[in-house]
């Protein structure tokens, strides 16, 4: 008897339950339909905007993003806590698909969880953006308020992750010379700029055509959005011929001759480091082909090598056998070889084998020379945050390394060349090129290991070295393990490239430059410019409310002064 009354009991519970999940289910469909064309927007411009980074490589696609978005943020319908929910939906729509080389390494959790941990920065720009819109030439606020949240995503947490930054996905387009002035964040404002103002231009001409289609009707008043696209094109316009020219190799600067070697490795995946032994007997065997070839007269000499990061996962300065075969490599081209080594750091025990990812310059009479330590370290994979805790919830934790930063001023010397270091991850963090630069360095070099990864990641990762090149007017040398390795000029084009997973070499003449760009002078305070306007415009927004309300209420007023206006309403009532 009693289980039938515990029967009943969880069929009536069971019965209670069905018809609110019937009634959500029908107002959760019912949300979604009146606000598909909100959401198919949303998720279109997120989608616009990865088709404008590699490997799709539609730049302009951005813009349509951009486009999208603003009319969704801009509907009266869409409140604040609808701005930061279409702003995360376009930021899963835009993350998901950049980010799914991720999933190789260590499986679609950890891709995800950082995809939707980048969009809740696209959601906070909704919900602001949602704040500000109001304001007299909006277009240019909300554009701020991008640069804002990149400058944000690029600094926490664990020190940040600035891929996905919109003007990295511009090298291939006309706007890349912005770049020379105020680096990636000048960019990012000037491509949502341009996106934000077109959506103006074109509401405003529909809304004219529907509703004011008439003689004697003026066209819209598209003033400030217009000048402002005609702004951003006149800066491209006029900066380019001063890249075009210095990317051609005019002027009087020295040139050299360099190479890269990509030595590939056997398979690619998380158990590189086992294959260490015949990585680096790869890149000392692409090494012997060109010393062969540059013999022969089918190749240049070159001044200095650069191999890519882990080129040497075994110990150089420990292992007498590594040393040996980098020394032989160095005497055969006769030239030195920057190599991308893991060293033990001061510290080091068994229970915690930290080490430095380091750069370096092996010269082939005296063997290792300078290095460079590699200053920004990679969170979850070069090491790991938080340990002890993470280790309970992937089986992946102790897969990550112990490397901790090193100190230095990202700048070595080969064959008397300052050569400026930003060693795979560093790439992507604006200081780091710029640090180089400002040290001396007149070449930039980006050793890179992507045996973990896929070529969409690295065609990607080229992408930043690009925008390097032009935003410090330097040529940039990438050396990846397995590719995409590459010669970038100072105009972003690519003088020569390797394909993906093979071994080969590169062999290009440069020109060794020493002059300061204004980005690479004041590229932090044209972004410190940018975040203060954004957020800027927000606490403006938000003060001014809070001042109206407090003032509607009476508050700040003196006790005197309300007497007064009372007794003078009353007077007029009388009258």
């Amino acid at each position: 008897m009693p289980d039938d009354l515990d029967a009943d009991v969880d069929n009536d519970a069971e019965k209670d339950q069905t018809p609110t999940r019937s009634a959500w289910a029908g107002r959760f469909g019912r949300a979604v339909a009146d606000r598909w064309p909100q959401l198919s927007a949303t998720i279109g411009g997120g989608l616009a905007l990865w088709a404008s980074f590699p490997p799709v490589g539609w730049w302009f696609a951005a813009f349509v993003g951009f486009g999208l978005l603003a009319w969704v943020l801009t509907l009266r319908s869409t409140t604040r806590a609808g701005g930061f929910g279409y702003g995360l939906l376009f930021g899963l729509a835009f993350y998901v698909p950049l980010l799914p080389w991720i999933s190789g390494l260590v499986g679609a959790v950890p891709w995800l969880a950082l995809a939707t941990a980048q969009a809740l920065f696209c959601g906070l720009f909704g919900v602001l953006a949602v704040v500000i819109r109001q304001l007299p030439g909006w277009p240019v606020w909300f554009a701020a308020l991008w640069a804002a949240q990149e400058w944000l995503k690029s600094t926490v947490p664990f020190g940040g992750f600035p891929w996905g930054v919109v003007g990295f996905g511009q090298t291939d387009g006309p706007l890349l010379p912005i770049a020379r002035l105020g680096g990636a964040p000048l960019l990012s404002f000037a491509v949502a700029l341009a996106g934000f103002s077109l959506t103006v231009v074109a509401l405003e001409i529909v809304r004219w055509w529907h509703h004011g289609h008439k003689p004697g009707v003026p066209a819209p008043a598209v003033l400030l959005p217009g000048v402002s696209v005609a702004v951003v094109l006149l800066s491209t316009a006029l900066l380019w011929p001063g890249v075009r020219h210095s990317g051609m190799g005019a002027g009087d600067d020295p040139s050299v001759t360099v190479a890269a070697v990509q030595g590939n490795v056997p398979r690619l995946g998380l158990d590189f480091n086992a294959q260490r032994r015949a990585v680096l007997d790869n890149h000392v065997k692409e090494t012997m082909r060109l010393a062969d070839d540059v013999r022969a007269g089918r190749a240049a000499q070159p001044m200095f090598v650069v191999w890519p990061e882990n080129s040497s996962d075994i110990d150089p300065l420990a292992n007498a056998d590594a040393s040996a075969q980098i020394t032989a490599a160095a005497e055969a081209i006769d030239a030195p070889i920057l190599v991308g080594g893991v060293v033990k750091a001061p510290g080091y025990t068994p229970d915690n084998p930290v080490a430095n990812n380091t750069v370096i310059v092996w010269n082939p009479t005296d063997g290792p020379g300078e290095r460079h330590d590699k200053q920004i370290v990679q969170p979850f994979g070069e090491y790991l945050p938080w340990r002890g805790f993470f280790r309970h919830l992937s089986s992946y934790a102790d897969r990550a390394g112990y490397f901790i930063p090193g100190n230095g001023t990202g700048v070595v010397h080969a064959a008397g060349v300052p050569i400026g270091v930003t060693t795979c991850w560093e790439v992507i963090f604006d200081r780091a090129a710029r640090e180089s630069v400002l040290n001396g360095a007149q070449v930039l070099t980006v050793p890179t290991n992507n045996a973990t990864f896929d070529e969409a990641m690295s065609s990607q990762q080229l992408a930043f070295g690009k925008l390097r090149a032009v935003e410090h007017n330097r040529y940039v040398v990438v050396a990846g393990t397995t590719g995409i390795s590459a010669v970038i000029a100072p105009d972003g084009r690519e003088l020569a490239r390797t394909e993906w997973f093979e071994p080969a070499y590169l062999d290009s003449q440069i020109r060794l430059k020493s002059d300061l760009t204004p980005a690479t002078q004041w590229g932090p305070i044209v972004q410190a410019v940018l975040v203060i306007a954004g957020f800027g415009a927000v606490l403006w927004v938000a003060g001014t409310a809070l001042f109206t309300a407090m003032m509607h209420n009476g508050r700040f007023v003196p006790k005197s002064f309300r007497r007064r206006a009372a007794n003078a309403g009353d007077d007029e009532g009388a009258t």
